[in-house]
C-alpha cells in the first residue's frame, strides 16, 4: 500500500517539511503533485518525477527530481515551484492569520503530465501551511502616509 507523508503536517510557511513516500515497488517511477486553491479559488501546482529506490521509497530531500517543475534534490522544490494554471497569476496569502494555504501532496504512477480527471493518486495527504504563528498579533500602522501591519510575537 503507498503512503504519502508530510512531517510535519501544519506549520509556518517558512518551516521546512519532510515529504516521503513509502509502499512503492524498487526503481518504480513516479510522479509526485503538489497543488492548492488561494483565495480567489486560483489553482497553482507543482511536480517532480523520481525513481523509488531499492526499498520502495522516495525522499524529496535526499533523492533528485528526474524533471517536472524542477530538477535536482531540491527538499522543498514542490512547495517552492508551485505554478499557476493560469498565466501571469501571483501566489499570495491576503488573510495571513486567519487561516493557511491547504497544500494537496499526491502521488501518480508513472511520468504524468497532465491533470486528468480520470487519473487517481496511489496516495495523497494534505499539508496545512501557515504565515503567522499561534499568538502572534497583528497591529494595523497608519502614520502620514504609510500603511502597514506589526506583527509582535507573544
Amino acid at each position: 500500500m503507498v503512503e504519502v507523508t508530510v512531517t510535519p503536517q501544519s506549520s509556518l510557511a517558512d518551516q521546512p517539511v519532510q515529504i516521503r513516500v513509502r509502499g512503492l515497488s524498487p526503481s518504480q517511477l513516479v510522479t509526485l503533485r503538489a497543488w492548492l486553491k488561494d483565495e480567489q479559488g486560483e489553482c497553482f501546482q507543482s511536480r517532480a518525477f523520481f525513481r523509488a529506490d531499492g526499498a520502495g521509497e522516495v525522499d524529496p530531500g535526499l533523492q533528485a527530481a528526474l524533471g517536472g517543475s524542477y530538477s535536482g534534490v531540491w527538499p522543498m522544490g514542490l512547495f517552492w515551484f508551485l505554478q499557476p494554471d493560469t498565466l501571469f497569476r501571483r501566489l499570495v496569502k491576503r488573510d495571513v492569520a486567519g487561516s493557511p494555504f491547504h497544500v494537496q501532496l499526491e502521488v501518480l504512477d508513472g511520468l504524468s503530465l497532465g491533470t486528468d480527471p480520470w487519473e487517481q493518486p496511489l496516495a495523497s495527504c494534505e499539508a496545512e501551511r501557515w504565515y503567522v504563528g499561534p499568538g502572534v498579533q497583528r497591529v494595523p500602522v497608519r502614520e502620514g502616509r504609510v500603511r502597514g501591519a506589526l506583527f509582535l510575537p507573544p
